[in-house]
């Protein structure tokens, strides 16, 4: 069977205001509403401060084979996130050291990859943020395999297309669709700058069950339960 390579056109990068709005965002403020679109808990960030948002350009890169991620290196631009499907392989690192000096001269967002890395030690030193799922010494190689470039791909369990958004920290990593964004943003932006005045309020003694509002829900459903005929 002849070795294919698919590389498709580079997606639209999503408005750059709407990005930093994004990037304002803590995940775990969507994760209070929502429960789709976030990959994996052992899709972890190589530094637990972390953080980027971005416009998602996509690989899917099978085993030892390296070739289509030196090629992508030559098309991905400024404030793009890197996602890499490593199509189930855990065992070779496609991402090192020098890699990650390509991505970082040419301003990459972030690389997110459902496999390895190898020299942890180097990519915390040069900064660019990186979710991976472990580390190996066994790295990708010079061969030709095969792979897909900007098509739909899975990585930690969540299908991500080409010119989604990515919104990642150190509490995980969200995928949206870009018509998303604005409507993310709005939400979450408003609940964070809600949360001073909850903390206030628990600190000067106020029950959490009253803050949250889980007093009432829980009133409220002990009253369905009560309504006649609601159990016969």
């Amino acid at each position: 069977m002849p070795v294919t390579y698919v590389i498709k056109d580079m997606p639209p990068q999503i408005d750059s205001a709407a990005i930093r709005r994004l990037a304002q965002v803590d995940t775990a403020t969507i994760g209070h509403v929502r429960t789709y679109g976030f990959m994996q808990p052992s899709i972890l960030p190589l530094f637990p401060d972390s953080r980027c948002a971005g416009t998602a350009v996509t690989l899917a890169l099978p085993g030892p084979d390296a070739t289509l991620l030196h090629h992508a290196m030559s098309l991905l631009r400024p404030g793009d996130v890197l996602v890499i499907d490593r199509c189930g392989d855990t065992r070779f690192a496609c991402w090192g050291g020098v890699i990650n000096q390509a991505a970082k001269a040419i301003q990459l967002a972030a690389v997110v990859i459902d496999g390895s890395i190898t020299d942890p030690v180097e990519l915390r030193e040069h900064g660019l943020p990186i979710w991976h799922k472990g580390v190996s010494a066994v790295t990708t190689q010079a061969v030709t395999l095969g792979g897909l470039m900007n098509v739909p791909v899975a990585c930690g369990g969540v299908a991500v297309l080409p010119g989604d958004a990515i919104l990642a920290d150190g509490s995980g990593v969200l995928v949206l669709r870009p018509e998303e964004v604005a409507e993310v943003a709005q939400f979450g932006i408003a609940r964070q700058e809600r949360e001073p005045d909850l903390v206030r309020r628990i600190l000067a003694g106020e029950p959490v069950a009253d803050v949250s509002g889980a007093s009432s829900r829980l009133a409220a459903a002990n009253d369905a339960t009560k309504r006649p005929g609601k159990n016969s």
